[in-house]
């Protein structure tokens, strides 16, 4: 049985991950992290009568109970925190909150490995971004300019995405993408032309009606291949991902991200 503390355990996602792992035989929620409801039983906050753990104000205190895997889904400040406070409690960590930089990751991986743990950062846990990451990296071998667009509701502090960074990192290993226009000899407002994130230009829209939404459009002469993922207004798409990621996280050392890291997808 697998020991899981899932830190933002009442939140949108992390209360469908919470009902996810109570009904499964080989996982166990044994503590949360939720300041709204600290001190109070999961159990009673999510209405599902399995989960008995204390939920805490902090991760902190919460990793006091013993676990294995601690699953971060708070808030991109606390997050870098959070996990390396897991790794010095000797859990392996999953994240899947968004927001967190290049250095941030650079020092989890060094953490990481320094106490032989595994931490495993997904920027989403549907299988359909897993395939829409394959699908782009393919194109990206053949076709040498590509834009990112993340969309996102209104209230979104983070940009871009978790799961267009990761996009936009996974392409990097690729190429970067060319610019028929140098960035620097653009007339008018620069800003127009996005940000340059890992060698891709990244646009962010963050408006009501939507949730989370990645598209990558790739343009040759004469003809132009959009890749794209719109999520629905339910977590159940992230839950059998982040199940799998907790219960995969334990198999390696170091950093890995990407759901794909630890599934098997042929090339």
């Amino acid at each position: 049985m697998l020991r899981v503390c899932l830190a933002g355990a009442t939140g949108w996602a992390g209360s469908a991950l919470a009902r996810g792992i109570a009904e499964a035989d080989d996982l166990e929620v044994v503590a949360a992290v939720s300041r709204t409801h600290a001190s109070r039983a999961l159990g009673d906050v999510l209405g599902v009568p399995g989960l008995k753990c204390q939920v805490y104000a902090t991760a902190a205190e919460a990793l006091i109970q013993p676990c294995d895997v601690f699953f971060e889904f708070t808030k991109p400040d606390a997050a870098k925190g959070n996990v390396l406070a897991a790794l010095k409690h000797g859990a392996n960590a999953v994240i899947g909150t968004s927001g967190l930089t290049d250095q941030d990751y650079s020092e989890i991986a060094a953490e990481a490995e320094r106490r032989k743990h595994g931490v495993l950062a997904v920027g989403n846990f549907a299988l359909t971004v897993v395939l829409l990451q394959k699908f782009a990296e393919m194109a990206a071998r053949y076709i040498p300019q590509w834009e990112l667009i993340d969309y996102a509701h209104d209230d979104k502090l983070d940009a871009p995405s978790g799961t267009v960074r990761e996009l936009a990192a996974r392409l990097a290993r690729v190429r970067e993408s060319e610019l028929t226009v140098p960035l620097e000899k653009t007339q008018g407002a620069i800003e127009t032309r996005g940000a340059r994130l890992n060698g891709s230009q990244v646009h962010s829209v963050r408006l009501p009606s939507y949730t989370i939404s990645a598209e990558v459009i790739f343009g040759m002469p004469d003809q132009r291949l959009s890749l794209r993922h719109d999520s629905g207004t339910s977590a159940a798409p992230y839950v059998e991902g982040a199940l799998l990621a907790i219960r995969k996280v334990g198999t390696f050392t170091g950093l890995r991200r990407g759901l794909d890291s630890v599934m098997e997808l042929a090339e």
